[in-house]
């Protein structure tokens, strides 16, 4: 009746709780998903009141175990949605359950990142975390992952890297896998990782992607192991914020450094962090040294950066004590800014979806943004190829000469045209970058270690221009016929009237182009003198030459404008784009709008974008290890695009390399950092287990006094205040003991530390690093001793050996016992006799007397060979 009463009692309690849930429900929050009590709370506590839109799609499928493939704009909370169901699942620490669940991140910062959200989500929780990452000690997550952890977080080269040293390790109890950026694990060179790291994990797993550019094919993830994955994609209309206002620029290379310089002083306020995107690691320093001479502190990451140092930087930049960091791609990818205001891309990204990664880090959580952009001429195809991904269309500013003829009317549509989402590329001002540009040139000519770098920086940008994937081949064509563009609206009330008409007449002087050759002008200044002859003839064949060649020249300018109207919309905001000789183009298309199946999809461009495979975009070739997802910052890191491999003579096969590796000629693999190591195992796992006492299982171990291997009889044990112990066969008490072994019956120790008791009926008493090898011994206050044999007493003894059974010492150290029966209660006595036998007895004795006759043979031929006066032949010197 009790435990009926009881169990009616916690149904109507729980009853009651899943009723207040089920009320909280129907506001849709949290609420509505029936977390745990603990996770709940660390939800709560973060400060999450709704769950953003990826969130309410994802994380119902993923509490209820399916796999699923998600992929959303960066700061939706990609992070959140996969961390609430895994500690939702794990609930709390099994002591022999294993790790059973692995987050595996593309770069170190990205996993320090989930780190510390998934601490802060757990904080209620008694789950243990792993963080496994290149750049910290191997020691250090040896004793982590000794201490049983239920999560991993980890990179995929560091994982491998402890699978590979630690043989008791195992990935067969996970049970929820995470590919968190999953198009840049499964396109930056982890394949070779990734597949031997699910070789390891069990079969029943469930596996989830996340990243803020997925393709639709999961084909390209086939991999990864998914079962009847779900597929979940949000805001493909709006792959950036529409609270981001994109802002493109074009000037040449070498102005980049002015126009940069100028909005960090003019345009952007100081209050507003920036973060300053560039393609090298040498640019970073540039930058650095040149914002420093200005007077402004910045922020810098790069690849190859010392790990204190990063951290560092990007703490002061957090805590808002300098408002510029200046990163490269491959050290941006996981750094979290929350209210980062702007995004300055002073290199064109090469890659739509390294623009959206880059862009996205502004105008989060309702704030806006903006993210300005230099493009070069040589950029155009990569403006054109990211306006096709965003599904955009792009317009050039209008020039000068048509902002006279009607300014607000032009200016009216431009602003227009802005609001419904369109881009306006346009000009710097050429008044501004040349007066920037002076003030730049005197402060790269007052620094040597500037004008040093801006030679590196000259080499390094040409090196990465080679090493950059290509545009598409249509943007090409496009990009050559596109209309000249004018001054960036941005600058519209910057520029009064008289600038304005300067900026035009200035254009026109470029584009002029004198109507007469020299030979028409001399038959000209030849007919105004009288002059009769040849050059008249000249005149004339010329101007019928010229008649010919203006024909070409118009029907040239004219397809190059059919050309334009092609590829543009009909519908021209500037009004006079798409006017050939006085009238508009017709439209010719054979298209029916209501009925017409095109063979190519519509969104065959958004797609090639976010292929995983790098070459699958834009271009047909299939050369998938040719280039990575983003382009190294260093010079040694833009040479690593060939896969390399080495002959194992051992395995009778290929090994490829890790990026960076070469095998010397000593077997060994020099690595990035330039450190030699072994081709196999290095051992630093077995020599940190030596010296520790300490080993990592696991297989279901918990390191608290437990242990997985408990065989032969255990009907009696007691223990207190131990760790790290095996017990092997039955009645055997430790007290104060830590990393003990006991093998035997009957065993007893109080006070001592890395013991080993192999044989029964032992006792020991305040000793430590101690051996028995044999039944009936016995020792007290002593440390660093070995037994071997049985029936062995000892008192205040240290660091001693026996060999042999019945051996008795009292107050002796540093002793060694060979042999039956001996006995000593001398303290501190050290006669050789007792040491050794009558034989090695006189065999030292005759070696030291032999080093004597020899010491005393080579004095005396010394002495015969240079003489009393130390002349040679014993002669002296007249």
């Amino acid at each position: 009746m009790a435990e009926e009463r009881n169990f009616h009692v916690s149904s109507k309690t729980e009853q009651k709780r899943r009723g207040k849930q089920n009320k909280k429900a129907k506001s849709g929050g949290f609420e509505s998903l029936g977390l745990s009590p603990n996770v709940y709370r660390g939800v709560k506590r973060k400060g999450y009141r709704v769950p953003t839109p990826i969130q309410r799609k994802t994380m119902p499928l993923i509490l209820s175990g399916s796999d699923v493939v998600a992929m959303a704009r960066t700061g939706s909370g990609k992070t959140a949605a996969f961390l609430v169901p895994m500690l939702e699942r794990l609930k709390q620490h099994v002591p022999q359950g294993g790790v059973r669940a692995l987050i595996l991140s593309p770069t170190r910062d990205l996993s320090l990142q989930t780190l510390k959200f998934a601490k802060e989500l757990g904080r209620f929780t008694d789950l243990r975390i792993s963080l496994l990452v290149g750049g910290d000690s191997m020691e250090s997550q040896f004793e982590e992952l000794a201490q049983n952890p239920d999560i991993i977080i980890a990179t995929p080269g560091r994982l491998m890297h402890h699978l590979s040293e630690i043989e008791d390790m195992s990935l067969r109890t996970v049970e929820y896998v995470v590919f968190d950026e999953a198009d840049s694990l499964f396109g930056m060179g982890f394949a070779e990782q990734l597949h031997q790291i699910l070789a390891q994990l069990s079969e029943t797993r469930q596996t989830l992607l996340f990243s803020a550019t997925l393709p639709s094919a999961l084909a390209e993830f086939a991999k990864a192991g998914l079962r009847d994955p779900r597929l979940v994609r949000l805001d493909l209309e709006n792959r950036i914020s529409p609270d981001l206002k994109l802002t493109f620029f074009t000037l040449r290379q070498e102005e980049k450094y002015a126009a940069l310089l100028y909005l960090i002083r003019e345009q952007i306020f100081s209050d507003q962090q920036t973060l300053i995107f560039v393609s090298t690691k040498h640019h970073v320093e540039f930058l650095n040294g040149l914002f420093r001479e200005e007077g402004i502190e910045p922020s810098v990451c790069y690849g190859d950066m010392d790990q204190d140092a990063r951290k560092i930087h990007i703490q002061k930049f957090r805590a808002r004590r300098t408002m510029l960091l200046i990163v490269t791609d491959v050290a941006a990818r996981g750094i979290d800014i929350p209210l980062l205001d702007n995004v300055v891309n002073w290199d064109f990204p090469p890659k739509p979806k390294i623009f959206v990664h880059r862009v996205g880090r502004a105008a989060r959580a309702g704030r806006t943004g903006t993210a300005f952009s230099f493009v070069t001429p040589e950029d155009m195809p990569y403006l054109l190829d990211l306006h096709l991904f965003l599904s955009r269309p792009v317009r050039p500013a209008p020039t000068e000469k048509e902002v006279l003829q009607d300014t607000e009317g032009i200016l009216s549509r431009i602003d227009q045209a802005i609001a419904n989402g369109e881009t306006v590329y346009g000009r710097f001002p050429q008044t501004v970058i040349d007066l920037v540009s002076d003030r730049v040139r005197e402060i790269i000519d007052g620094s040597a270690d500037l004008i040093a770098l801006q030679k590196t920086c000259t080499n390094a940008f040409r090196l990465y221009s080679k090493t950059k994937p290509l545009p598409a081949r249509e943007s090409i064509k496009r990009a050559k016929v596109l209309p000249l563009e004018g001054l960036h609206p941005m600058f519209k009330n910057l520029l009064g009237d008289k600038e304005l008409t300067a900026a035009a007449f200035s254009e026109r002087l470029k584009a002029f182009r004198p109507k007469q050759t020299i030979l028409e002008a001399e038959g000209e200044a030849a007919r105004s003198k009288n002059l009769q002859g040849s050059s008249s003839q000249w005149v004339d064949v010329m101007k019928k030459k010229r008649a010919i060649h203006e024909k070409i020249i118009n029907l040239h300018h004219q397809q190059s404008k059919d050309q334009v109207a092609e590829f543009s919309d009909p519908v021209n905001i500037f009004g006079s784009m798409l006017e050939i000789s006085g009238s508009k183009r017709k439209a010719k298309s054979f298209k029916d709008e209501e009925y017409f199946i095109s063979s190519v999809p519509t969104n065959q461009h958004m797609e090639a974008g976010l292929s995983v495979r790098a070459n699958e975009g834009f271009q047909s070739s299939r050369l998938d290890a040719a280039v990575l997802d983003l382009v190294a910052d260093d010079s040694v890191g833009l040479q690593k695009q060939k896969s390399v491999y080495h002959w194992d003579k051992r395995g009778k096969k290929y090994v490829k390399l890790n990026n960076g590796e070469r095998v010397t000629a000593s077997g060994k693999i020099k690595t990035e950092s330039g450190s030699k190591v072994k081709a196999t195992k290095t051992g630093i796992y077995k020599r940190w287990k030596e010296r520790s006492h300490n080993k990592v299982s696991l297989k279901g171990v918990d390191t608290e006094g437990h242990s997985e291997d408990r065989r032969g009889s255990t009907d009696y044990r007691q223990m207190q205040g131990g760790s790290n112990n095996r017990f092997k066969g039955g009645n055997s008490q430790m007290q104060g003991g830590s990393n003990n072994m006991f093998k035997g019956g009957n065993n007893h120790m109080q006070g001592g530390g890395n013991n080993r008791f192999k044989g029964g009926n032992n006792h020991m008493q305040g000793g430590g690093n101690n051996r028995f090898k044999g039944g009936n011994n016995h020792m007290q206050g002593g440390g660093n001793n070995r037994f071997k044999g049985g029936n062995n007493h000892m008192q205040g003894g240290g660091n001693n050996r026996f060999k042999g059974g019945n051996n008795q010492m009292q107050g002796g150290g540093n002793n060694r016992f060979k042999g039956g029966k001996s006995h000593r209660s001398l303290p501190n006595a050290h006669v050789p006799s007792e040491l050794r036998d009558p034989e090695q007895v006189r065999k030292r004795r005759q070696q030291q007397a032999n080093k004597i006759s020899y010491m005393k043979n080579k004095s005396a031929k010394g002495k015969q060979k240079f003489g009393k006066n130390g002349n040679r032949g014993g002669k002296t010197k007249n």
